[in-house]
């Protein structure tokens, strides 16, 4: 549907018609806190009732508004809740800091779990981000990623209505003073999810299943601490976003269950990109990237043997848990609490 299309709908139809067919305006309103809006009047007549007071908060006037609304529309009415389907992610290696080759590709499968590790500034993010903007050679490294063996196109490439991937980086602040429930409830609506009472529901179980500390769906998503923002982002990137990419940087620091957010992730037929310092993390995936001086050096398939450190270094990470516990509950350290 063209812009002139929209235009055309937003001067003669009634905003009831508008939000039957596209659900995603109510979060235009919502965004710029006009809650009181009569549905039954087109947009513009709508706007004479609405308080100048409301309208003036963001700067705006009645037609800047009508014309922000057009564009919101033109935005998101496309959008569709239909999940791209892919099978297989290679990327083909570019070089280092030095210019030196990198590991020519490697491919990666839906449902695989990938850890990339290395020093700290050895270029872990910039290989997230290479994947994040299907890189075609055109970034400092020189990498390419295919989708399913092949280039994608500019158009794909660059399209934000069916995105292939979701980030979910180390600092997740959000600006909406929304609470849970109307945040959730406003990207189930944006991405038009067929059952999105049982979406939001799950997506906020889910989210408290991850975190230590419980929230509400009244708590405010400004109010929440960084380990429940990670977790709500993880849990709506599981349960609602149709993205079959995701890439999560150092999840260590999150104060999650970062194992069960992982293996969440996994379930739902997604590739998983997780940098991370963790041995915990890393010895939990399939594979792990390793990075030096900003190319990948070696692809490391997870062993059998690893695979049995981790009864172990789940018992340490259980003991650090209940120290980490003791603490914040204002509690004395004992040598009792180091036996496990």
């Amino acid at each position: 549907m063209s812009r002139r299309n929209f235009l055309e709908i937003a001067v003669s139809q009634p905003l009831s018609q508008i939000r039957a067919e596209f659900p995603v305006c109510e979060d235009f309103f919502l965004n710029l806190r006009i809650e009181n809006i009569d549905w039954s009047l087109t947009l513009l007549n709508a706007l004479d009732k609405v308080d100048k007071e409301v309208i003036n908060e963001f700067g705006l006037d009645r037609e800047m508004i009508f014309r922000e609304f057009v564009a919101f529309l033109d935005a998101f009415g496309h959008v569709s809740a239909t999940a791209a389907e892919i099978k297989s992610l290679t990327v083909i290696g570019g070089h280092d800091k030095s210019g030196n080759a990198e590991i020519d590709s490697f491919c990666v499968a839906v449902g695989e779990i990938i850890c990339i590790v290395g020093p700290t500034g050895a270029g872990k993010s910039r290989l997230l981000g290479d994947i994040e903007c299907l890189a075609d050679g055109d970034t400092p490294t020189g990498r390419r990623i295919l989708i399913d063996g092949e280039m994608v196109s500019d158009q794909r490439r660059f399209d934000m209505e069916g995105k292939l991937v979701a980030q979910l980086s180390q600092n997740m602040n959000f600006v909406m003073d929304l609470t849970v429930e109307e945040f959730l409830r406003m990207h189930a609506g944006s991405r038009f999810i067929d059952d999105a009472e049982d979406s939001i529901k799950r997506c906020f179980e889910c989210a408290n299943q991850l975190t230590g500390e419980k929230f509400m769906m009244d708590t405010r998503v400004t109010q929440l601490s960084g380990g429940q923002s990670r977790a709500l982002m993880i849990a709506d990137t599981a349960c609602m976003s149709s993205s079959p990419i995701v890439l999560i940087d150092e999840i260590e620091n999150a104060g999650i269950d970062r194992r069960q957010a992982i293996r969440l992730l996994a379930r739902k037929e997604k590739i998983v990109f997780v940098s991370t310092h963790d041995p915990l993390l890393a010895l939990s995936g399939d594979r792990r990237i390793v990075i030096k001086n900003g190319g990948v050096v070696s692809v490391i398939e997870t062993s059998e043997s690893e695979k049995r450190c981790l009864d172990e270094i789940e018992k340490l990470d259980t003991t650090l848990f209940r120290l980490r516990s003791c603490l914040r509950n204002g509690g004395i350290i004992d040598m009792d609490m180091l036996k496990g």
